[in-house]
Order: C-alpha cells, then sequence, then structure tokens
C-alpha cells in the first residue's frame, strides 16, 4: 500500500462508503424517473366500435386453444379451432359474497370467477384502516381478474369463463369454529356433461383451492383441458422517489418449475410467453400483495400470453383429459390472493415466495428477514425486532470490529506524529510514504483495519433496505410513539436526526484527517447521511441508529482498554 495513501484510508473509506451509497441511491432514482412511460387505456383507431361506445366495458380475453396434440389419456387427434382475438361477453351473472376472516370475495356467475378480493387485514393507508386494499376488479380502469375454466374437443359444450353457473345460495360466511368453507357452482350440458366447479376457502389463508368434478352423462367420451388466465391493465404505479410503491417491479411473472421471471410489458408484446412447464405458476404482482394461478405441480401445462393495447393475459392450459361415458373425472388448481407472506406462499408452491424481490442481495435478506420475523415472534415489535437483530448481528462480527476498533485508537493517538511526518516531509511524497509505512510496522498498526466493518455494513445496509421495503409483515407495522410505519420514512425527521447525532459522536472517537479540507468533509458528514436517511424507511433508519449507538459503547470500551494498557 502506498504509505501517504495509508494515512488517510480510514477517512478515504469512510468517504468511498459515502459515494457508493449515494451513487446507488442516485441509479436508483434514475431507474425510477426514466422507467418506461405507463400505459394508458384508450379509444383509438384499434379499439373496438363496443369498447369506444361503453369506455367501462371491461374487455374479456379470449378463450385459450386447446393443446395441439393430447396429453394423459385423451387421442392425440383431438384440436380445437383457433380462438378469437377477443371473446364477446353475454349477459352479465350474478354476484355471490364470501366473507372469511381476512378477506371479503365476490364470485360472478358467468364464469363463476373470482372478481373482486378485499383484503380486510391491510388497509389502503395507515390513516384509512376502514379502507381495505382491494385486488382483483372489473372495472377498466382497474381490470384485473382471474379467468378459469374448462375448454373441451370436437367443439363440444364447455364449462369457459363465458359461461353462466349457477349456485345454492348467494352469501357464504365462514362460520366461527369452522376451518373451511366451500362453494360450489354448477353448469351442465343436458344429456352431455355436468360440471361442479368449488371453491374452497381456510381460515387466515389466501390461498384459495379450485376444483372441476366433471361428469359425462352422454353416449360418447368427453374430453377437456383445464384452464387458468391471468388478465390485468398494465398501470404501474408513476414513478418517483418518493413513492416507495414504485420502487417494487409491477406487472406480469412466471415461473417454470427453476427460473423466476419478471415479464416486460413491451417484451410480452414483441415476444410473447411461450413454454411448456411442470411445477410452474403465472401471477401479476405489486408492491407487496400478488394473484397467482397456480397448476398442478406435477401435471405439464402450455404457458403463453397476448398483449391487447394496454391489458395483458397469461394463459396456462392443461392436457386434455378424456372422461369415459358415464364415468367422472376431477381438475385442481389453487389460487393465490392477497400479500406476499413468505410462510403461506412456500406451502403454496415453489418458487413463490421469489415474488418478494430482494434483488441481488436476495442470499442476505432472506436469512436476515428469517432472524427478524423469528424475534419478532418473541418480542411481538418489529421495531424491536429490528434493534435485537443489529445486536446479534454486531456480537458476530466483534471479533473483528473490536480488532478494527483497536486499530483505530491506535491511529489516534499517532495523529500528533502523522501531523508532524506530514510537515517534515510536506515537499517529499515518496519519503513520506517511506516514514508513514516505517511507523506502522514499528507500531504493528494496519491503517487499512479501520474500514474492515464498514465494508461488512454496506450489504447489511442494502439487505435490511429491501427486507424493510419488500417484506409486506412490516407493512404499515408501528414502532413506538411517533413511529406508527416502519416501512414509511420519520413524519417528523427524528431517527434521522438522532442518527446524525450519533454518527458524529462516533466521528469524534476515531481518528481526525490531517487535511483541513478533509476534516470539514468528515464534519459535515453526518448532516449528508441525514439528509439522505430522511426519506428513508424509519426501520432503515433505526437499524444505522442502533448500529451507530453499538459502534460507539464498543469504540469507547476499546479506548478504554486500551488506556488501561
Amino acid at each position: 500500500m502506498n504509505g501517504s495513501a495509508g494515512v488517510l484510508d480510514n477517512l478515504r473509506v469512510v468517504l468511498w462508503v459515502a459515494v457508493i451509497v449515494l451513487g446507488w441511491i442516485c441509479v436508483e432514482t434514475w431507474r425510477i424517473d426514466h422507467a418506461p412511460p405507463l400505459y394508458t387505456r384508450g379509444t383509438s383507431a384499434a379499439t373496438s366500435a363496443a369498447d369506444a361506445g361503453n369506455p367501462a366495458a371491461p374487455q374479456v380475453p379470449a378463450l385459450p386453444a386447446l393443446p395441439q396434440a393430447a396429453t394423459g389419456t385423451a387421442p392425440a387427434t383431438t384440436t380445437a379451432a383457433a380462438a378469437p382475438a377477443v371473446a364477446a361477453a353475454p349477459a352479465q351473472g350474478d354476484i355471490l359474497t364470501v366473507r372469511t376472516d381476512v378477506m371479503d370475495v365476490e364470485i360472478n356467475t358467468l364464469g363463476g370467477d373470482l372478481q373482486r378480493v378485499r383484503l380486510k387485514r391491510y388497509p389502503v393507508a395507515k390513516d384509512q384502516p376502514d379502507v381495505p386494499v382491494e385486488l382483483l376488479s372489473p372495472a377498466a380502469d382497474q381490470l384485473f381478474l382471474f379467468h378459469t375454466g374448462l375448454r373441451a374437443a370436437e367443439g363440444r359444450p364447455e364449462a369457459n369463463h363465458l359461461a353462466l353457473m349457477h349456485a345454492a345460495q348467494s352469501a357464504y360466511v365462514l362460520a366461527d369454529g369452522n376451518d373451511e368453507l366451500q362453494v360450489t357452482l354448477t353448469w351442465e350440458a343436458p344429456g352431455e356433461v355436468a360440471v361442479d366447479k368449488t371453491y374452497r376457502f381456510r381460515r387466515g389463508r389466501y390461498d384459495v383451492g379450485l376444483s372441476y368434478r366433471v361428469r359425462n352423462l352422454g353416449a360418447a367420451p368427453y374430453a377437456a383441458a383445464s384452464y387458468l388466465q391471468v388478465t390485468r391493465l398494465h398501470a404501474p404505479p408513476e414513478k418517483s422517489y418518493f413513492n416507495v410503491d414504485s420502487y417494487s417491479f409491477t406487472g406480469p411473472v412466471a415461473y417454470d418449475g427453476d427460473k423466476y421471471q419478471k415479464l416486460e410489458f413491451d417484451d410480452l408484446t414483441e415476444e410473447p410467453l411461450s413454454q411448456k412447464v411442470a411445477h410452474g405458476w403465472i401471477a401479476s404482482i405489486q408492491h407487496h400483495f400478488l394473484a397467482a394461478a397456480v397448476p398442478p405441480a406435477d401435471q405439464v401445462f402450455a404457458y403463453d400470453s397476448t398483449v391487447r393495447q394496454s391489458t395483458y393475459t397469461l394463459n396456462a392450459m392443461g392436457p386434455l383429459v378424456t372422461v369415459a361415458p358415464g364415468a367422472e373425472t376431477t381438475y385442481a388448481a389453487t389460487l393465490f390472493v392477497g400479500p406476499k407472506l413468505q410462510a403461506q406462499m412456500d406451502d403454496v408452491a415453489q418458487g413463490l415466495k421469489l415474488t418478494v424481490d430482494y434483488g441481488v442481495l436476495t442470499v442476505l435478506a432472506q436469512p436476515l428477514f428469517w432472524l427478524l420475523e423469528k424475534i419478532y415472534g418473541v418480542v411481538g415489535n418489529w421495531g424491536v425486532a429490528i434493534i435485537l437483530a443489529t445486536l446479534l448481528i454486531k456480537l458476530a462480527f466483534y471479533k473483528l470490529t473490536e480488532t478494527s476498533g483497536r486499530s483505530m485508537a491506535r491511529m489516534r493517538k499517532l495523529q500528533p506524529r502523522l501531523q508532524a511526518l506530514q510537515e517534515r516531509y510536506k515537499d517529499n511524497r515518496e519519503a513520506l510514504s517511506q516514514a508513514l509505512m516505517d511507523m506502522y510496522k514499528r507500531e504493528k498498526i494496519n491503517p487499512a483495519a479501520g474500514c474492515l466493518p464498514m465494508l461488512v455494513q454496506i450489504p447489511f445496509f442494502i439487505a435490511y433496505y429491501w427486507v424493510l421495503l419488500e417484506s409486506v409483515e412490516m407493512r404499515q407495522a408501528p414502532f413506538a410513539l411517533w413511529i406508527t410505519d416502519l416501512s414509511t420514512r420519520d413524519p417528523y425527521f427524528i431517527l434521522p436526526l438522532l442518527m446524525a447525532g450519533a454518527m458524529f459522536l462516533q466521528s469524534s472517537l476515531s481518528p481526525a484527517p490531517p487535511d483541513p479540507l478533509q476534516a470539514k468533509i468528515m464534519k459535515w458528514m453526518p448532516v449528508v447521511f441525514a439528509g439522505m436517511f430522511a426519506f428513508f424507511p424509519a426501520g432503515l433508519v433505526l437499524y444505522w441508529l442502533t448500529n451507530s449507538v453499538l459502534s460507539i459503547a464498543q469504540q469507547w470500551n476499546i479506548n478504554r482498554k486500551l488506556a488501561v494498557e
């Protein structure tokens, strides 16, 4: 190491860390500000006359095409005619209401699909506790729907998402003491086929079981395949540094059994999704929430996509299965509509928890979230969990930081001698470098040792950032006093000011830079960080404040021990 650089290593490392963090923020801000423009629904010449005449009319996606060759027990010659670009919507069906302990659901008897889901435990805003997050919607300006059903071979009647179904009652409630609620809709083509479409809702759960019981009432075999669709208007949140929802990906995603894919709208327009998948799923996600359609893991489904104007549709078409005359068969799938609760998503499908996007530091962020969740299970407060997790991380790196702290304390004592050497050799940098190296060797000091704790903190800082930003478990989570939401900024900027004070005190325990300009920079560094952190999630500022306080305590203890020694 060059000796003159060695004198200022600790300072330069701190400055470089600040530059890295600021650079990372600048890149994120640029990415947000220069993201592709929003796609809005319009009534251009390409819009159908029906849409132009009735902008509120929802777009009904096409019926997906059957597989060209049968799998399972169906004949290999069974095919379906090409589907129209957009299916014409028949008359409106009736609305069934379903209430569980965690969601209010609307089911349209037209197709028997979920068309609206309100999440009772997740208000839109902290100050609007009675306005729940709504995921699915049939409204044209908020279009977000599942379409599920069966496609029959050879033009036979089918229970697709345009078929009118019937239910025994119009309202269903998960009763106290019951853990499951079943809602069954029926459809029949007399003399040919009858279908029971059943949803299973469970207490405390956001995954909804879906099954079809198909009975062949005719004298000829009946071949059909089940399908799942996710349709949504592409309207991601406005990109802004101050809008945390815009930091997360909003749009279509898919999992092919091995790889998780975020599907950009423009890419789907130019190159539609097309693959055959087992152990996969399709979904549309947003910050903290998602709607996913999960086929049976042991079957190969054909995945494809379509884009019409500003609406995208992901399709998953299953294999054809033949039902003999007088026999019956069942089809199954799972729908997940709710918050990105990692424990529940792990139970539902392989790879589904990857929708909680921690970025390149997922390998560090997931264990960190696991630790926070375990601590939260004991203390019941996410803020306290952050403090205790930071303490445990600090203990884990205690030896490393102690070595660094001792080096910094010795460097602090050497400041008068360092300044004397700089004054003596101010016109001879080569001699200064050699003199500094000789002094470090005699005193057994490694000037670079002080940078190690800071370098260790960088990945933890970024991992903490994404854990706090992406984990719905911490959404609107209170800490204490004025901190009512750890996932948003401190409303009164008190934590950033406390953090600045702690950083100032921490810098006073470190060697002062001999250069006056750099000394001024170090003096103002806490102010710069306070301004930078002012709009960060309060939980992240709490982590940095806690880490700074613990570092102060540790450095004070090291200085005290060295003074005794």
